[in-house]
């Protein structure tokens, strides 16, 4: 019974490499997985799927924290909306009928496929870019990589970045994805946050906040069904270490994909698991 889930290994090797190499949460994949394969019930997929996300975010954020591109004051007030909003999100998703948790969850599927499909090309996000970037004397804040590289930048549309938070964290919560979508759009195109400080703080955000979710999750389940929750123990005794390696070898791979073909795939992708996810719950 110990390696009876032998086969996620490998499986969530390829999915954390797709993950990271695309910047996508973890548990958009996993969580669908764990429900279309495994058979498991929404709300234990969806904690599974956030616990797995959690290991594979936490190498990436230690690189952008070893980096230094971490915007930690803006990091700080979106997280205290967000991890409030998450564990809201838990406490909603078990409330929630199975079938109607799971079209939900498809239909979050079809908005990030659609985020994918629309993604703005170099262009614009260097134009964006530039438009974040602000002299040292007019900027709010100046934030220097270790590399040397200074940005400077003035926050805007900061009450609209923490609503969005608030809905990206509820997501999170009762989902297990779409505050990493959200916060790409957010940081970058609204508050106007330079793209590397931008990415650096949206994985800071989804990190400490999916922990947060996860952590209450995994009690929820402990709790409530030790048979699940040891079912859940011998899925992480895999998945974990699969996330790990396929968290290096991520941005290998996305350096290798031109962009557009990568972000055209992931559309697909999603839009195929969520009309998968849809046509399983309408048949419940």
């Amino acid at each position: 019974m110990l390696f009876e889930f032998w086969f996620m290994l490998p499986v969530a090797i390829l999915i954390a490499t797709i993950a990271m190499g695309s910047g996508v949460e973890g548990a958009t994949f996993f969580s669908p997985f764990f429900m279309i394969v495994l058979g498991l019930d929404p709300t234990t997929a969806i904690g599974v799927g956030l616990i797995t996300e959690v290991f594979g975010f936490g190498s990436g954020l230690y690189a952008y924290y070893n980096r230094g591109a971490i915007d930690y004051r803006m990091g700080g007030e979106l997280l205290m909306i967000t991890v409030p909003a998450a564990l809201f999100g838990v406490w909603v998703a078990h409330f929630v009928p199975a079938d109607i948790l799971k079209a939900i969850l498809g239909m979050g599927l079809v908005i990030v496929a659609i985020s994918f499909l629309r993604t703005p090309d170099d262009d614009l996000e260097q134009q964006l870019d530039a438009r974040a970037q602000q002299p040292k004397e007019r900027a709010e804040r100046c934030l220097v990589t270790t590399d040397g590289t200074q940005h400077c930048y003035t926050v805007f549309n900061r009450s609209e970045g923490l609503l969005t938070g608030g809905i990206g964290g509820t997501f999170i919560g009762m989902l297990s994805t779409g505050l990493g979508e959200l916060n790409g759009y957010l940081l970058l195109q609204r508050c106007r946050i330079p793209s590397t400080v931008a990415i650096a703080t949206s994985v800071f955000v989804v990190a400490v906040t999916a922990l947060a979710a996860s952590v209450t999750h995994a009690v929820q389940l402990a709790t409530a069904d030790a048979e699940a929750f040891n079912q859940v123990l011998r899925i992480l005794l895999f998945t974990v270490p699969g996330v790990l390696v396929g968290g290096q070898l991520g941005p290998a791979v996305a350096t290798r994909i031109p962009d557009e073909t990568l972000e055209r795939s992931m559309g697909v992708l999603f839009l195929l698991v969520a009309a998968i996810v849809i046509a399983d719950a309408a048949l419940m």
